[in-house]
């Protein structure tokens, strides 16, 4: 059973992601994105779809690691896709 572990709006941690699975699959994706940075980057909005994916192939649990506890399918798609969001408003704001 693949579970998945996220913090700061990204993937932290996964398990059972056996090769050939969906989950697998969404997450070699996802890696294949990424430009190879820490964790924390910034997600652009291709890799936060892509975080989804995921999500949707997980089917064991979702773990919110900042939070402790874990998460519906629906839930963790939306923190994903709006992490920062609030904070990326704001300073566009500001410059504006």
């Amino acid at each position: 059973m693949a579970e998945l572990t996220l913090k700061w709006g990204n993937v932290k941690g996964w398990s059972g992601f056996d090769d050939g699975t969906p989950a697998r699959v969404a997450l070699d994706k996802w890696f294949d994105s990424k430009p190879g940075g820490s964790p924390m980057q910034r997600q652009t909005q291709e890799q936060r779809e892509l975080i989804c994916a995921i999500i949707d192939a997980v089917d064991g649990d979702i773990h919110d690691d900042w939070n402790g506890g874990t998460m519906t399918k629906d839930a963790a798609k939306e923190y994903v896709m709006n992490y920062g969001r609030d904070v990326e408003r704001t300073a566009s704001e500001k410059s504006a």
